[in-house]
């Protein structure tokens, strides 16, 4: 032991020493290690919303990946890719989650992939100088529970962490719309118990119906509901109405003025919704509504409080932009297109229907025709009780001329008064009646006419959008389409609310207020350069609101009620998304894949409004999106030859200066300690 030891501390058992220090270090390393991402989106790191998914599994879920190996560039860095993010997924994850490679020279396993309905994929491939083509796997599948989903055609990394997770969320509200719910979620009837004296039309049965409408709902979601009926006292029913906005009713009787409630609010953690179980007036008297649909009610509601909402109304009736037809370039098919993974629109006649409970979001786009009044005052409501709007809102209407000599006349642009200017003051935000020009703008090259800026289709660079915004942060441009200004300086004097100006033209754009068009030929840059500056295009503002009305333009105060079920201020934080244009939620910029920048910006709206914050920026993780500020002139040629050229003549010169730096830094040497070194060849016996 101790001639070991000896060996040991001497210098012969250093080589020894030095090799088990690195197998200890594997070791170590295999089980624990850690990954550093210095890209600016966080291109190679997992969302939180990534981690939570897969942390809360409560089954098994398998993803199966079918990939060829060594493929020809750009596709041979995806497999690669695929294999880091599934380790990101697994080290975040707990036992449920699996992930299994596959060879696909093997046929069984090309067998196995074609039993999932994956086909082979033809990509081109450059070999011996020729251009050729290649049959490959390129696709994986997500499994949950019973159900599998497959993603294929993977023929490009971006978007990969947005694509997963959401299909594996998908999959697991599919299976249970309670997938990793904590606690349970609880539904109250707040009644007051006085008002069974009076003749209410379904108030004695109304404990019962919600009763039974519990007891269904819950045995349907794995018991995860707890119900109670609370009579609250006079006291305690304002702050109840403030809290919930639930209906208060006042009536007289021989010990004076009386006060109660009638209200079913289904709650969990932070979040509750109002479901639509109210006193009304009918030709017959006072009734009790809603109780025919409190169990489909409670079922919607439920789904969308814990997990994601995916209905989002979309408001009809004056003449907004029709997102059903895919015949033309100008409709919003392609907008539905884009959200239809995740979201789903459904109809709002705001005449006759109220805004659904279980919505959270409301479109506007590009409504031609005046909103009556009990309309715009539905929206404000539905506002205060913490709903979104999204609004793209069109200040101009282009009307094609008809007949035998309409195709040798322009279009005219006939402004739009719809009246949604009526509420938006009232929040602290206007929409001129102008178009926003910019000479930052798109060029449309053509070999008849060469090139011509469209200036009312802003090009805005990264400097134009919210840099900390997560539906902006991580876009390098976006392309506007026939903006009005949009201008809520008046929304951020509410101490309550947030005022995030989304978008902004350059400095270099103006405003056309009179004669407006979008025909190229007609517009003329103002004579006038102070004229110029930037212009806001989308704002959001997010806070608590005032109502826009005083009280409900229908309401009708008699009968032996004083009822009221009018919002004077927001009860929930609500948000009002609002741009001047609803041009960019058709195909003439949106392209039905969803890869445009401008695509991105408005499923990223939809995402934030929904609460779905780090799918904005898991969806622009891809790094293809950063793009020169400048595209034309002798600024994009310098930097178009300095990448072609430049950067490989600075590496080159830069290896010649460290060179000729190590050269006369080893000739000093030479000079210093040994000048008459026969093995050096000097200058001077040269010549």
């Amino acid at each position: 032991m101790k001639k070991f030891i000896e060996w040991l501390k001497s210098p012969k058992s250093d080589i020894f020493l030095f090799l088990t220090a690195i197998i200890l270090l594997n070791l170590v390393c295999s089980k624990a290690f850690f990954r550093l991402d210095l890209t600016a989106p966080k291109s190679y790191s997992l969302s939180q919303s990534s981690r939570q998914i897969v942390k809360n599994l409560e089954q098994p879920l398998s993803i199966k990946v079918f990939f060829t190996k060594n493929l020809p560039a750009p596709y041979n860095t995806i497999d690669q890719y695929i294999r880091d993010l599934l380790v990101e997924y697994k080290g975040a994850s707990n036992s449920n989650f699996s992930a299994e490679f596959f060879d696909m020279d093997k046929e069984e396993n090309q067998k196995i992939a074609r039993n999932y309905g994956i086909s082979q994929v033809q990509i081109q491939e450059l070999k011996n100088n020729e251009v050729g083509f290649k049959q490959v796997w390129m696709a994986l599948t997500v499994s949950y529970a019973d159900r599998t989903e497959i993603i294929d055609g993977l023929s490009s990394a971006d978007g990969l962490e947005y694509t997963l997770t959401t299909t594996m969320s998908r999959l697991i509200s599919t299976t249970s719309a309670l997938a990793g719910l904590q606690g349970k979620a609880k539904l109250t009837l707040y009644l007051t118990k006085k008002l069974e004296q009076f003749n209410i039309n379904g108030l004695k049965n109304l404990e019962k119906n919600v009763s039974a409408a519990y007891k269904s709902v819950n045995a349907k979601n794995m018991d995860r509901i707890e119900f109670e009926t609370i009579d609250p006292s006079e006291q305690e029913i304002p702050e109840l109405v403030e809290k919930y906005g639930i209906q208060s009713l006042n009536w007289q009787d021989a010990d004076g003025e009386k006060t109660g409630v009638i209200g079913l609010v289904l709650e969990y953690g932070q979040e509750f919704r109002l479901l639509n179980v109210k006193m009304a007036r009918s030709f017959f008297g006072n009734i009790i509504s809603g109780t025919d649909s409190i169990e489909d009610e409670l079922s919607e509601n439920l789904k969308s409080l814990v997990s994601k909402p995916n209905i989002i109304g979309y408001v009809t009736g004056h003449r907004e932009l029709d997102y059903k037809n895919a015949q033309s370039q100008v409709n919003a098919a392609v907008f539905n297109s884009i959200i239809s993974d995740r979201y789903e629109f459904k109809d709002l006649n705001l005449k006759d229907d109220e805004i659904p409970s279980g919505i959270k979001s409301v479109v506007i786009n590009g409504a031609k025709e005046k909103f009556e009044e009990i309309e715009l005052y539905k929206l404000d409501q539905f506002l205060l009780r913490g709903g979104n709007l999204i609004i793209f809102d069109d200040q101009f209407e282009e009307v094609y001329p008809q007949g035998q000599n309409a195709y040798y006349q322009l279009p005219q642009y006939k402004p739009v008064d719809n009246g949604l200017e009526t509420i938006l003051s009232k929040y602290g935000i206007s929409v001129g009646k102008d178009y926003v020009m910019d000479e930052n703008c798109y060029v449309n090259q053509d070999q008849r006419s060469g090139s011509t800026p469209l200036y009312f289709a802003p090009v805005l660079q990264k400097s134009n959008l919210a840099k900390n915004s997560p539906i902006t942060k991580n876009l390098g441009y976006v392309i506007m389409l026939q903006n009005s200004s949009v201008n809520a300086e008046d929304a951020q004097k509410n101490a309550d609310a947030k005022v995030t100006v989304l978008a902004s033209s350059s400095k270099n754009s103006w405003i056309v207020k009179d004669n407006v068009t979008a025909i190229p030929q007609m517009i003329r840059k103002p004579a006038d350069k102070s004229a110029m500056q930037s212009q806001n295009l989308a704002v959001l503002v997010e806070g608590k609101f005032k109502s826009a009305f005083e009280k409900n333009p229908a309401e009708e105060q008699n009968g032996e009620f004083n009822f009221t079920d009018h919002y004077a201020k927001s009860v929930q934080n609500g948000k009002i998304f609002v741009t001047g244009s609803s041009k960019i939620t058709t195909g003439q910029v949106m392209d039905e894949s969803g890869r445009q920048p401008v695509a991105m910006f408005v499923r990223n709206v939809i995402d934030y409004m929904n609460g779905e914050i780090d799918l904005c920026s898991m969806r622009t993780k891809g790094l293809s999106l950063n793009t020169l500020k400048v595209k034309k002139g002798i600024s994009a040629d310098i930097a178009k030859y300095f990448n072609e050229f430049g950067l490989v003549i600075l590496v080159a010169l830069c290896g010649l200066a460290v060179l000729a730096k190590i050269t006369a830094k080893k000739k000093a040497i030479r000079e210093k300690y040994n000048p008459d070194d026969s093995r050096e060849i000097k200058t001077e016996e040269t010549k």
